[in-house]
């Protein structure tokens, strides 16, 4: 397998870098970058063009991912050529409403199960949806054993408008997804948070699918509100400090977090970027930066895990929240270089941060939606 990226910082590039890609005659270019390089420059149109055989996908970001660290406001374009017999397959489908985003994982599945995948690369946009519900349609026609991972588009934080990139171009409603299937085929993954919890376990009284409404019996905006304090002013922004934890009935821990991605002042509460279990409890979680890039670690550690050999010349998509970049601030490096470092040199880096991250349970291929996580995703061949 060959690698070749290209990272653009101003908008005014040069169209003949994206030409550099024709060296390695990429079978899939994957593309990461601000929302300002799809509204404001031929990006995309200059890449279908000049790469018309190559399949095209992947999202707007809260900031782009590299080998080299984090950047923003920037495109990072990572060019793909598998040298053994590995096939894709793309579908693509909207979600105009967030109810509608099980039907439209549903249509994924449908499109892409006698395909018979290996794996599955998921973008999609970062707002109005339910990401937990769009995983759920695509596993009920994929099933369990297809490992789906990749993440929800983000805009650096603004949270007013984000975008999937596939075939048919980018789109602010938009699902993409990849399907790769190859006897040669090694795909390993791994996810990992680093939060820790604090205060009291608080019983879900009241939610509808990703909407929260009562905790304890009492309007889940305020009970969230008395407990940032100082951060309540900075809402929804600041809730990406402080994610909640789900717990089971039983109240033992289930391995999966939620973000707040939106608040709802007139009803009291609080849009969360996947499902609440109706019948589950809830806790806010904190973290450091030093928790956070250990648990970076960790996720590129289960990723090897998974594989039964080494690879030479592999892709690592990496695929963190936002959260975890607001938390770390300036060392948010840190993370990135704590999986580089784990995957060695002969990895290349692309991804970005996120809205969700999309990943298997580290220790299944059963797929979920994550929030706060540090996903990984490493592509090779035989």
């Amino acid at each position: 397998m060959k690698t070749h990226q290209i990272v653009i910082e101003n908008k005014d590039f040069d169209r003949e870098l994206l030409s550099g890609l024709s060296t390695i005659d990429p079978q899939l270019i994957l593309v990461f970058c601000s929302v300002e390089f799809i509204n404001d420059t031929p990006l995309l149109d200059s890449l279908k063009s000049l790469h018309p055989d190559s399949v095209i996908a992947g999202c707007s970001t809260a900031g782009e991912i590299t080998s080299e660290g984090v950047s923003e406001q920037s495109a990072v374009i990572t060019g793909v050529h598998f040298d053994k017999d590995v096939q894709m397959k793309v579908a693509e489908a909207e979600v105009t409403a967030m109810q509608d985003s099980e039907a439209a994982g549903i249509q994924l599945g449908q499109s892409l199960k006698g395909f018979s995948p290996n794996a599955v690369l998921l973008f999609g946009k970062g707002l109005e949806i339910n990401g937990s519900a769009v995983i759920e349609g695509l596993i009920s026609e994929l099933g369990t054993s297809v490992p789906i991972t990749g993440g929800l588009a983000g805009d650096n934080g603004a949270f007013q408008e984000t975008f999937s990139i596939g075939p048919s171009g980018h789109s602010n409603n938009g699902l993409v997804a990849i399907a790769l299937q190859g006897e040669n085929l090694l795909i390993g993954h791994g996810s990992y948070g680093g939060w820790a919890p604090f205060g009291p376990v608080r019983k879900v009284t009241r939610c509808e699918a990703n909407v929260l409404y009562e905790l304890d019996g009492a309007p889940a905006l305020q009970i969230y509100k008395d407990y940032l304090g100082e951060y309540a002013d900075q809402l929804p922004s600041s809730g990406l400090l402080f994610p909640f934890e789900m717990l089971a009935e039983d109240e033992s821990q289930l391995g999966l977090i939620r973000t707040i991605l939106g608040i709802d002042e007139e009803q009291g509460s609080l849009i969360l970027a996947g499902a609440i279990d109706p019948n589950g409890y809830l806790r806010l979680m904190h973290a450091s930066s030093n928790s956070l890039a250990d648990g970076a670690e960790e996720a590129a550690k289960l990723t090897l895990s998974h594989l039964p050999q080494a690879i030479d010349n592999s892709l690592a998509i990496l695929v963190s929240c936002v959260g975890r970049k607001l938390v770390m601030g300036d060392q948010v490096e840190d993370e990135v270089d704590a999986v580089v470092d784990t995957l060695g040199s002969d990895c290349t880096a692309a991804g970005f941060y996120s809205y969700g991250e999309i990943a298997p349970f580290s220790t299944t291929t059963d797929c979920k939606l994550h929030n706060q996580t540090m996903t990984v995703t490493l592509i090779g061949e035989k």
